[in-house]
C-alpha cells in the first residue's frame, strides 16, 4: 500500500513540476505518467536487488527510453517527458542535507551525504547516456533528420 502511495505521489509530484518546467498543458498527464513510472521501476528494483545506485540506474534509463517514445508519439521534444519525469530521481535531500551539515560545521555528514548525491546523479547520468546510445530508429523516427545526413557534412 506505501508503494501505492509513493506512485501516486511521484505522479502528482511530476506533474505540478511540469507546470512549473512549463511544459505544454497536454503533456502534464504524460509527464506524470512518466514520472510515476520511473519511480514504480526505482522502488521495484530496489526491492529485488536491494542496490539503490543499480534501482536508479535502470529507472533512469528505462525512464529516458519510455521519454523518447513518448515523444516520438507526441510529436513533441524528449526533453519534456525526462526533464520532469527525472523529478523523483533526482537527491534532492541529499544535496539539501550536504549544503546544511556542510554549513553547521560537520565535514563528515556533509561528505557522506555529498557521496550519496554524487553517486545517485552518476547513476542517472549513465543511465540516461545509456537510453540515449541506442539509435532512434528503435523509438519509432522514421527517417534521420537532415542534419545528419552525409552531405550536410561539408567542410
Amino acid at each position: 500500500m506505501e508503494a501505492l502511495f509513493q506512485i501516486l505521489m511521484a505522479l502528482g509530484g511530476t506533474m505540478a513540476f511540469s507546470v512549473l518546467f512549463g511544459a505544454s498543458p497536454r503533456h502534464y498527464l504524460r509527464c506524470g505518467l512518466v514520472g510515476a513510472f520511473g519511480w514504480s521501476i526505482y522502488l521495484l528494483v530496489k526491492a529485488l536487488i536491494a542496490s539503490e545506485m543499480i534501482a536508479i540506474l535502470i529507472a533512469s534509463a528505462l525512464l529516458t527510453a519510455l521519454s523518447r517514445r513518448l515523444s516520438v508519439w507526441e510529436k513533441a521534444p524528449t526533453i519534456i517527458f525526462l526533464v520532469t519525469g527525472i523529478f523523483p530521481l533526482v537527491p534532492g535531500a541529499s544535496i539539501f542535507y550536504t549544503a546544511y551539515y556542510l554549513f553547521q560545521g560537520n565535514q563528515a555528514l556533509a561528505l557522506t551525504y555529498g557521496l550519496a548525491a554524487m553517486k545517485t546523479s552518476i547513476a542517472i547520468a549513465l543511465g540516461i547516456g545509456f537510453s540515449y546510445s541506442i539509435p532512434a530508429k528503435y523509438y519509432g523516427w522514421k527517417r534521420n533528420p537532415e542534419i545528419w545526413n552525409e552531405q550536410n557534412h561539408r567542410l
